[in-house]
């Protein structure tokens, strides 16, 4: 195609029936299409992408509820659309489903027992927290496991297997990947040295240059890989607890041998759009599954119809349905209902789980029961409790706490088996002076008939007791440490049972610190059986006053009878706390997971060397007020997906010393076309700035000095603040993001708010274009003589995208990128705290004297000769720094002038400073 003297194939479809149905036909195109994707500037909050487009409805084929139209009941509020555009190449489509991939069969030639390499380039969420297949043979069920490349959580992992039957594995913590890469593993099944060794690579492309992750996996003895039957499969769909690949595979590659013999040469790029088989190079014939597909479009927006208003002219004959279809967080947003506690979700998902009371009710004085979520189980009576009173457990709403008294009675309807795991959080003040009955569980079907849990501040007593109240057995934990760890804080108990052998039960007691993790057993082991949960019983008094408890659950799932283990299940772990301390991306990818049914969420960039920002605990909110709160504090970008329907959050290390992504220049035609105005505004300016950690202290950075300090002018521009409350892990981290973010707020250059590409007159920028996406870095070589010298660089947050038949243009909006580059350790260096020309220069001097006013001496070239040249700018003008001389100041520089352009005088005082001094990274 020569756009624009061919009409530009943008495609426009609809989700109808389950399948993509191809409207361009009846879009006008007398209104061009316009898409906005991302934010207004970096203050702005999430916003949802919009689709502007018009269809022909002359036939009323648009109108959802025209009895006539071929699409009655089909289309509607919410229906799927998505716009496209032919890319470079075609890749193959994956859908993470089991029935979308891409499959050879056996050959002899696959059926490799000896050093395998395999490859894979493919555009993946790479840290999903799913277990994703690349490439390989394997078939769990039928015991017909060779070799499989697959990642998960951000590791890529090698299985294989020696007889079929079972799995070995080598695995490594992925490098900060591209959306778009290749990865490598080999396996050398004898490394001489009587064992194997695996090694993992990654690359931009198969084409290379592979780089080593990290160093080799070796271990003993020699090993070999299953010659089965199992066809190859690209995103192999048989390997138990793995799902294939979501993303697209560009090529893969299997080679017997390390760097050997292609066998399988498995590449999409070349094949025309709806090829469904094909003979690869190799000779091996792919062929695809019903949910996979080869197509070259390069997709703009996903997104959904939710209103098909009907229009019409005044004769009747111009009949059309124009319509802003939006991205998903429009519809995630209309609803308000915040999410439930963490442990609200998390408990009803438990296996073994009988009952389960979460007490969050907030209800008026006098309300006396507690709803189970859990079909057919009765509610908790609780009398006498002051209802939502403390809000101070992270993975909970707000629960109750005991007056003088108050009585709890639950009764779990009856278990299955025998064996039992009671569970709760509780916050107890102070422990009572006497011996004082915190919890009582009636069992049914044994000799044992009560187990009781005692407090004092002499011992915690787990006893268990017959049906007329005799001991069979009982404990007292005296340690000053567990005493002191079962109070004054929120802890989880859990009481269990487990055979312990000659016909006795072991009767256990724990208490875990919900924030240090730190356990403690008490059990005693009575000669009865396990039994089932009757009742779950309590009274308090005065001397528990103030009590609160929550989450009440009862599992049939004994535990394994030895003292000083955990229960079995451990569904409250990490939900107790709210996840406290799991970082952003992590946040993400479990929200995701959870949300799945709602909305597909991915994060982008997180690996485990560099993780992304710590979060405090995730209290109930709704999930785009959840997604904004982790946005806020790690500092990245949120935004939707073109790609699909979905949301991305792209990690703030990911933003940090980019490579450009679009490089523009001014000069050539279509590249820069105007607007280009730069503006010196106070828009983004924060030079006083206060974080707040939720429930911790807070730290702050002002801006003392400078020309956008918070001093009057024009010494300054006066104070502009900002406080917010984030949801951070310690009390470390305000200060730190205080600073951050004045760094940002503080940053003296203008910024673009628009910045616009004609991609039809230049069509050279259109893969590149197809390529970016936001947050991406772009640059402007050669800008006017009437802008500042150098390069103009800049961070993509939006654009605005036109599309018509002979017209292709975006309008991207932008900020600096300038305060994103920062230092790396060994290369960046560190600016004096102030330095001045000790006399005047022409605009043509090849030396200058430098006085040091504030801090340390300039290094010397004798001293270091390998840290030159560098570049410095005085008045505008950068320089490069050849050579300095001198052990004090003033200390004279070598000099190469007008490096940036400018070259011009400048007198005695003039400031002079590092061109691209370190900036501290966040």
């Amino acid at each position: 195609m020569v756009f624009p003297q061919t009409p530009l194939d943008v495609r426009v479809e609809l989700g109808i029936a389950g399948a993509w149905t191809d409207v361009t036909a009846d879009t006008y195109t007398r209104s061009p299409i316009t898409i906005t994707r991302g934010a207004a500037d970096e203050a702005s909050a999430l916003e949802h992408s919009k689709c502007s487009l018009e269809f022909n409805n002359r036939l009323g084929k648009y109108s959802p509820r025209n009895p006539s139209s071929p699409y009655y009941g089909l289309i509607g509020r919410n229906t799927p659309v998505r716009v496209s555009v032919p890319g470079p190449e075609s890749y193959l489509q994956l859908a993470g489903t089991t029935s979308s991939y891409a499959r050879t069969p056996d050959h002899n030639s696959l059926d490799i027992t000896g050093d395998i390499d395999l490859r894979v380039e493919a555009t993946a969420d790479w840290y999903s927290p799913a277990s994703q297949s690349l490439l390989g043979k394997w078939d769990s069920a039928g015991n017909r496991r060779s070799y499989l490349l697959r990642i998960i959580d951000g590791l890529v992992i090698l299985n294989w297997s020696v007889a079929g039957t079972t799995s070995a594995f080598a695995s490594h913590p992925l490098p900060a990947l591209p959306r778009r890469a290749a990865l490598r593993a080999t396996l050398d099944v004898d490394n001489g040295a009587g064992g194997f060794t695996a090694r993992f690579y990654w690359a931009p492309s198969m084409d290379g240059p592979w780089v080593q992750i990290l160093e080799p996996l070796s271990n003993t003895p020699t090993t070999s890989i299953y010659s089965g039957t199992t066809p190859l499969e690209v995103a192999p769909v048989a390997a138990t607890g793995v799902t294939p690949l979501k993303g697209r595979v560009h090529r893969a590659e299997v080679r017997a041998g390390i760097g050997g013999t292609v066998v399988a040469a498995f590449d999409a790029r070349a094949q025309p759009e709806g090829t469904t088989s094909w003979t690869d190079t190799a000779g091996r014939t792919w062929t695809l599954g019903p949910d996979a597909s080869v197509t070259d479009r390069q997709y703009r927006f996903h997104g959904e119809v939710s209103s098909w208003p009907a229009r019409w002219d005044v004769s009747g004959k111009d009949i059309y349905v124009p319509v802003e279809a939006a991205g998903t967080t429009r519809r995630l947003g209309q609803g308000r209902k915040a999410l439930e506690s963490t442990l609200r979700r998390r408990i009803p998902s438990a296996s073994g789980l009988l009952a389960y009371w979460p007490m969050e009710e907030d209800q008026p004085p006098g309300s006396t029961q507690a709803y189970s979520p859990v079909p057919g189980v009765r509610p908790l009576v609780l009398a006498g409790a002051d209802w939502a009173a403390d809000d101070t457990l992270g993975g909970s709403a707000p629960l109750p706490t005991a007056r003088n008294p108050t009585t709890l009675t639950a009764r779990p309807p009856a278990s299955p088996s025998t064996g039992w795991q009671i569970e709760w959080v509780y916050n107890m003040p102070s422990l009572p002076a006497v011996q004082t009955e915190v919890l009582r569980i009636g069992v049914t079907g044994a000799a044992m008939r009560w187990v009781i849990l005692y407090a004092s501040t002499s011992a915690i007593r787990i006893e268990a007791q017959d049906a007329d109240g005799a001991i069979l057995g009982a404990f007292d934990f005296t340690t000053a440490d567990a005493l002191a760890a079962f109070v004054g804080k929120w802890n989880r108990l859990a009481i269990y049972t487990g055979n312990y052998g000659g016909g006795a039960t072991l009767v256990q007691a724990t208490w875990r610190d919900v924030t240090t993790n730190q356990w403690y057993y008490a059990g005693t082991a009575p000669t009865t059986g396990q039994g089932r949960v009757g009742e779950v019983s309590a009274t308090w008094g005065s001397a528990l006053e103030g009590l609160a408890v929550g989450h009440l659950a009862v599992f049939s799932t004994p535990g394994n009878g030895v003292l000083g283990v955990p229960p079995t299940t451990q569904i409250f772990e990490g939900a107790d706390d709210g996840f406290l301390g799991e970082t952003a991306l992590a946040r993400i990818a479990r929200l995701g997971a959870e949300e799945a049914a709602t909305v597909d969420l991915v994060g982008y960039g997180e690996n485990r060397t560099t993780p992304s920002t710590r979060l405090g605990p995730q209290r109930p909110a709704t999930l785009l007020e959840l997604l904004e709160g982790i946005q806020d504090a790690d500092g990245g970008i949120l935004y939707e997906r073109h790609d699909r329907t979905g949301l991305v959050y792209r990690d703030r290390k990911t933003l940090y010393n980019q490579p450009a992504a679009l490089a523009l220049n001014y000069l050539a035609p279509g590249e820069v076309p105007p607007p280009l105005e730069p503006v010196e505004d106070d828009q983004r300016i924060r030079n006083d700035v206060t974080i707040s950690r939720a429930g911790g202290s807070s730290g702050r950075a002002v801006m003392g000095m400078g020309p956008l300090s918070v001093l009057p002018p024009p010494a300054g521009v006066g104070p502009y603040d900002e406080a917010l409350t984030l949801s951070l892990y310690n009390d470390d981290q305000p200060e730190q993001i205080a600073n951050w973010r004045m760094h940002l707020g503080t940053w003296d250059e203008a910024r673009y708010p628009t910045i616009s590409v004609w991609l039809h007159a230049a069509t050279h920028l259109i893969n590149d274009v197809l390529a970016l996406d936001l947050g991406d870095r772009i640059q402007i070589s050669n800008p006017p003589p009437w802008l500042p010298p150098g390069a103009i660089d800049q961070h993509v947050l939006g654009y605005t995208e036109t599309l018509d038949q002979h017209e292709w243009t975006l309008a991207m909006n932008c900020v600096p990128a300038g305060p994103w580059q920062v230092g790396v350790v060994g290369e960046a260096r560190a600016d004096t705290d102030g330095s001045e020309l000790a006399s005047g220069v022409g605009s043509s001097a090849t030396s200058l004297s430098v006085a040091v006013t504030a801090g340390q001496l300039w290094i010397t070239s004798a001293a270091y000769p390998s840290q030159f040249p560098f570049s410095v700018t005085v008045g505008g003008e950068e320089v490069t720094v050849t050579a300095i001389s001198g052990s004090s100041s003033p200390q004279t520089f070598t000099v190469v002038r007008s490096v940036n352009g400018i070259a011009k005088s400048h007198s005695a005082g003039a400031a002079l400073s590092l061109t691209r001094p370190a900036i501290i990274a966040l």
